[in-house]
This record gives C-alpha cells, sequence and structure tokens, in this order.
C-alpha cells in the first residue's frame, strides 16, 4: 500500500501522485489540527522505512510533520492568493497540469497548499508551495484548501526550496536559476544552501554557471528537463563568443523557436551555436564601374580595404561616419546593445 502523504512533498507531482488521488479519509476534516496524526503501524513502520532508504523522502516527513502541528487548514479565494516573491518554476508543463486537474476534479483536492500573510498586501497571500495545486483550482474555480503560516523570507524559500528538493521536481538549470536569485535578493549561502538542500561547492558552481547565461535566454529556453550541468556548461562556453551570444539572442526570439517544447528549444539552439565556422566572405564594393572597397568577412572580423586610388577621399569620409552610423545601429538593433 503506498504511503498518503498528507501535507509535504509529493503534492505537485506528475499524474498518478498518491498524494493527489488517495481517498478522503486520508485527511483531517477542515478544523484545528490540534494533535499530531495519528498514523496505524503498518504506514508508520513504511515511513520509517522510507527514511532510511531515502534522505529526501526523510526530509518530505519533517515538512509534514511541521506543517500538520497545530495549524488549521481554510479555504481560500486563489483570487487572493499571489506567487512566491522568488519563483522557481521556468514554466509549468502544460500536459502534467491537465493531468493534476483532471484528478481534483475526480478526488479532490487531497493536500492543501502552503501560504502565508502578504508581507506588504493585506487580505492577501503569497504561496510558499503548491503553485501547479494553485493553477489547477483556478482552471477547475471554486475555493482552495490552504495552512496559513507566518513565515519570514527565509522561512518561505526554505520551504519552498526543500518542497521541491524533496520531490526532485524541479530541473537543473530551474534549481540553479532559483539560486541565482535568491542571493541576487541577498540571500545568505547558508539559506540557500537550506534550501535547495546541497553543499557550498555544489552551491558555488550552480550560480557561477548561471551568472553566465543571460536571464532572457534562460527564460527562453525553460525547464529543459532533459539537460543537466555539463550541457548547459557547454551552452555557456559558447556564448563566450559575442559573435554566438548575439546570435543565440536573437534566434530565441523567433517564433518557431517559441513553438518548440523546452527540451526541443535547447537542442535546437546548441545545434545552432556549435555549428561549423562559416567559411571566409570575400567581396567588392564598386563606384562608378571601380573597386572601391575590398570586404573579407570571418568568423570574428569583418575587414573593408578602401582603395584610395579609385575613391581618393572615401574611406576617410566613412571613418567620420563612424559615430553616426553606430547610433542608427543600436536603434534598429536594441536587442544586441552591449
Amino acid at each position: 500500500m503506498a504511503r498518503k502523504n498528507i501535507f509535504g512533498a509529493d503534492t505537485d507531482g506528475a499524474a498518478g501522485s498518491s498524494a493527489e488521488t488517495g481517498s478522503l479519509a486520508d485527511i483531517r476534516p477542515l478544523a484545528n489540527l490540534d494533535r499530531p496524526l495519528r498514523r496505524s503501524g503498518p504506514v508508520g513502520a513504511f515511513s520509517q522505512s522510507l527514511g532510511s532508504i531515502s534522505e529526501k523522502a526523510q526530509r518530505a516527513a519533517d515538512l509534514e510533520r511541521q506543517l500538520s502541528h497545530g495549524q488549521t487548514i481554510v479555504e481560500l479565494n486563489p483570487a487572493l492568493i499571489d506567487s512566491s516573491f522568488v519563483p522557481d518554476r521556468l514554466e509549468i508543463d502544460t500536459e502534467g497540469l491537465n493531468s493534476l486537474i483532471e484528478q481534483i476534479r475526480e478526488h479532490g483536492q487531497q493536500v492543501p497548499i502552503l501560504v502565508r500573510p502578504h508581507p506588504d498586501t493585506e487580505g492577501r497571500y503569497q504561496v510558499a508551495y503548491g503553485h501547479r495545486r494553485l493553477a489547477a483550482i483556478r482552471a477547475i474555480g471554486g475555493t482552495i484548501k490552504a495552512v496559513i503560516r507566518p513565515l519570514t523570507d527565509e522561512q518561505l524559500v526554505v520551504s519552498q526550496g526543500q518542497e521541491n528538493n524533496a520531490r526532485t521536481d524541479l530541473s537543473y538549470i530551474e534549481r540553479t536559476f532559483f539560486a541565482l536569485r535568491l542571493e541576487r535578493r541577498g540571500f545568505s549561502r547558508d539559506i540557500i544552501m537550506s534550501s535547495l538542500g546541497v553543499d557550498k561547492a555544489a552551491l558555488s558552481r550552480m550560480i557561477a554557471l548561471a551568472s553566465r547565461l543571460p536571464d532572457v535566454l534562460i527564460e527562453a529556453i525553460g525547464p529543459a528537463p532533459s539537460f543537466g550541468r555539463t550541457r548547459w556548461a557547454e551552452v555557456a562556453d559558447l556564448l563566450d563568443n559575442a559573435l554566438k551570444k548575439a546570435r543565440a539572442l536573437k534566434l530565441i526570439h523567433a517564433d518557431e523557436f517559441r513553438a518548440l517544447s523546452s527540451d526541443s528549444r535547447f537542442e535546437h539552439l546548441f545545434e545552432q551555436l556549435r555549428a561549423a565556422k562559416p567559411k571566409p566572405r570575400s567581396g567588392e564594393w564598386r563606384a562608378d564601374g571601380s573597386k572601391a572597397v575590398k570586404v573579407t568577412e570571418t568568423d570574428g572580423q569583418l575587414t573593408l580595404n578602401f582603395n584610395k586610388a579609385a575613391v581618393p577621399k572615401f574611406g576617410a569620409f566613412v571613418e567620420k561616419q563612424l559615430d553616426r552610423l553606430y547610433e542608427e545601429f543600436l536603434k534598429e538593433n536594441e536587442e544586441l546593445e552591449p
């Protein structure tokens, strides 16, 4: 018999998660949870065995016990609930969300979300975790079951990160980008390590890698769940080339790119960036039938050689126009602005 996780770790899992398909008898009524939940002997023994097998499962059980102690499940209007102030997901999988919607329609919402009173707006709330359930309930309509706790910013991000970490629910780049966002907001490395369940060295590598990737590129590609640190590091290496970086930032805005799945977006961008270097291009520009300018282009350089004999003052004239030409270039190519 599968263990029914009432409050914590399996909350937003993929289709078929026992947390959303269990019997209604597996949750307490909408009332004060003043006493720890009582489990039968076999279920409790199975929980202990899970803890010995998986450290992540133990963290999930710890979150469940903390949440269930002395808290109240309430029903809230989803319109009053805002997302976490530091998002951890790059996008919500449509197929997985649709499956969760069907589960909730059939069995009801078996697991409450965790929220805190909004720190800036009276009468509103912020999600610590349960964003997918919130999206599903919004699609279905009606109220959402939630536990309200007065969390500090640090407590919220730790709860948010640990709950996702316990379920191995976020992709590598989502966890890495989440770490970078937390650091940018001034959270200590200790808090970030606690949130993500990683050591100091791993966290340093994650933040260093995310810092090398443009935010807009990460957000455009999305979670790319099939790709880990090695492949993202290869992309970062390719982006060290300024021309490849400019090419990538232009590519991600194409309609055909956005139409791809997240994994396909990653693969397409990677293949485009690592394509073989183009052969050097050479050509000429003529004025009044004369070869006035010779053009040579390689992967890293475009050279214009002015024939002073053909048009004596043309090269000097172009040189004086460079500032004006550059301003026009910036206006027409804002996405390429350094």
